[in-house]
């Protein structure tokens, strides 16, 4: 394994992205979403009340009170430690999913392990652990992924592809050379299910093929236009090349919208997220009738829980009434219907 033999290199790039995170602007500055080329046929005779709604959905046995969960964000640093608590309170309160950051360096330090481990805050919650994919051609195998997962005692497992956040880093680890194979032998050899998820810049209808024959679960799309690696990289880099590099891909990755599509229309029955850039009810709303099961949110929810947790529960109760909102005024009486809807439209069309 490539070990950290200076973990204090890792502890500074966490700490370097959140507070990048938190104090910059760091959206996609030459992409959006792409949902806001959808719009819903409004229904104004929608023929069910709106305290009928139901948005609730069954994800590997629990139910969540909506389509939602709080996407993987932080680890590994004293401040996480926290935030990962308080945002699975929000999570427990507000009956939605949640993903915790990277633990690989948890699992090169035990010590950091209670950064990551929620549980005790919510003990039923439906939760993701997460490493980086690439990290099975830097010595992890599926031993490495068990003990991400009971680090936690976590429902399921995210590997993350990350392969242009990887280029844009001095530090990056660039050898994604059949990762395929390793990712197959992870879904055959593990007990929990594994989704893979991109870190903002997409999912191909391609890559999804090939990631459901070799077993995963389920697709988290990650898609462009919403918290940009790239704005968040080039902070961090000197002055150099490849930060001059990195000025041209502003524009780079596949919008959310057009992922959600793509994955959906390639890989019919696999369980689908769609992250990226989803900020609202209407968001959420959008990205389900588009194909997804669930949504996922983190940079405003992380915003917010840095205030209280009470706030982040208010963002969330904010999103849940947006989404009932946007399906009694299309006549989407749950989950189901919402998805199957067919008052979407493109504006370009």
């Amino acid at each position: 394994m490539k070990k950290s033999s200076d973990k204090s290199i890792h502890s500074a790039r966490k700490e370097e992205h959140l507070s990048i995170s938190l104090n910059h602007d760091i959206d996609f500055i030459e992409k959006s979403t792409g949902l806001e080329k959808y719009y819903f046929i409004h229904n104004a005779l929608p023929e069910i009340s709106l305290e009928e709604i139901d948005t609730s959905i069954v994800v590997l046995g629990k139910k969540l009170a909506l389509p939602l969960m709080i996407s993987p964000m932080v680890g590994g640093i004293d401040e996480a430690a926290k935030i990962n608590k308080d945002l699975a309170v929000v999570a427990r309160e507000c009956r939605i999913g949640m993903g915790t950051g990277s633990q690989r360096m948890a699992i090169e330090d035990k010590e950091l392990a209670d950064t990551f481990n929620v549980r005790d805050n919510a003990p039923d919650i439906l939760l993701f652990a997460n490493l980086g994919a690439v990290q099975l051609n830097y010595g992890y195998d599926i031993k490495h992924c068990r003990k991400a997962i009971d680090m936690i005692d976590a429902d399921a497992l995210f590997l993350h592809l990350n392969p242009l956040q990887e280029a844009l880093q001095v530090e990056g680890n660039y050898n994604f050379r059949d990762l395929i194979s390793k990712i197959s032998a992870v879904c055959s050899g593990l007990k929990k299910p594994v989704l893979v998820r991109e870190v903002g810049f997409g999912i191909s209808a391609e890559v999804a093929l090939k990631l459901k024959l070799a077993g995963v679960f389920g697709i988290d799309t990650g898609g462009s236009g919403g918290t940009s690696w790239i704005e968040i990289e080039k902070t961090r880099l000197s002055l150099s090349s490849l930060k001059k590099a990195a000025q041209f891909f502003g524009g780079w990755g596949i919008p959310t919208a057009d992922s959600v599509k793509m994955v959906r229309e390639s890989c019919p029955d696999i369980f689908l997220i769609a992250s990226g850039g989803i900020r609202t009810g209407i968001d959420v709303a959008k990205a389900i009738a588009l194909g997804a099961d669930i949504a996922g949110i983190a940079l405003p929810v992380l915003r917010q829980v840095r205030i209280s947790v009470k706030e982040a529960i208010s963002y969330i109760r904010e999103i849940e009434a947006g989404l009932k909102i946007a399906m009694f005024c299309i006549g989407a009486q749950n989950i189901k219907q919402l998805k199957h809807n067919f008052n979407l439209r493109n504006v370009e069309k």
